[in-house]
């Protein structure tokens, strides 16, 4: 461990989660995040990590119509979301943030092609408060979520955010991303893809989110598991953790698919 001082309750909360296992992943995640270059269909490489390049590719994408990065800065997914588009396919970069937005402008920009780059729009809405608005139901092609969490590897780096971690912080996110989720989900087309990301490694902010979409849309939604092989397999998605993962993630993918409502 580094030479911040412990928080007593983070280490009792991650340790009752991973036992014997919480020392060594601990470890991993106070190591150094391991990231490869991102080449296809760029002007230039764009580093990230490549557990992100398996969340974005995990999207299975329409041909044509429009697609929804729902919390989109700094960039790396929107990249790779832009690399799979067909010449017919849009996509909704979404910031909240006013300056993390400016990052993500600025990454398209410098590494996208013109016609790429035309083809991507940039928003700042809060995708929370979306679902409920009739212009937004059933807009998306295809969506993908990767919601703010509570980055487990940040807090052990950072000596205040440590200081002040305290059990109902995994509570709180989980809420949030509980909201982004469900309004995600309302803003999904019938037959399209919805990918839930988060890089947390509790299982109240993974699982235990993605749990609440099937059972408040257990008619409509379709747990579609992602079929790639790295991490471990969880109740509903798959887990990639850096101490088994040579240094990728942490990173929490679940994919959903919406089903058509049965007529009468």
């Amino acid at each position: 461990m580094t030479g911040l001082l412990p928080n007593p309750c983070f280490e009792a909360y991650y340790r009752a989660i991973y036992r014997d296992r919480w020392d060594t992943l601990r470890k991993s995640l106070l190591e150094k995040r391991v990231t490869v270059p991102f080449t296809q269909g760029l002007r230039v490489p764009y580093r990230l990590d490549r557990g992100s390049v398996l969340a974005a590719e995990s999207l299975r994408l329409p041909h044509t119509g429009l697609i929804l990065d729902a919390c989109a800065a700094p960039g790396g997914k929107s990249l790779v979301l832009a690399a799979a588009m067909g010449p017919e396919l849009s996509l909704l970069a979404n910031e909240p943030s006013r300056e993390r937005r400016r990052r993500l402008l600025q990454v398209l920009e410098e590494h996208l092609d013109p016609e790429k780059r035309s083809r991507i729009a940039v928003s700042g809405f809060d995708a929370a408060s979306r679902g409920g608005r009739k212009r937004e139901l059933n807009r998306f092609g295809g969506i993908l979520l990767d919601a703010p969490c509570s980055s487990e590897r940040h807090v052990l780096m950072d000596a205040k955010a440590l200081a002040q971690w305290k059990p109902a912080r995994p509570r709180f996110l989980a809420r949030r991303q509980w909201a982004l989720l469900s309004a995600a989900f309302l803003m999904l087309q019938p037959g399209a893809s919805l990918v839930y990301v988060t890089c947390a490694i509790s299982e109240e902010e993974n699982d235990g989110v993605a749990s609440r979409l099937l059972n408040k849309y257990r008619a409509e939604a379709l747990l579609d598991e992602p079929d790639f092989p790295e991490g471990e397999r969880t109740a509903l998605g798959r887990l990639i953790l850096p101490d088994v993962s040579g240094g990728i993630g942490p990173l929490y993918v679940a994919r959903f698919r919406k089903c058509y409502r049965a007529t009468v």
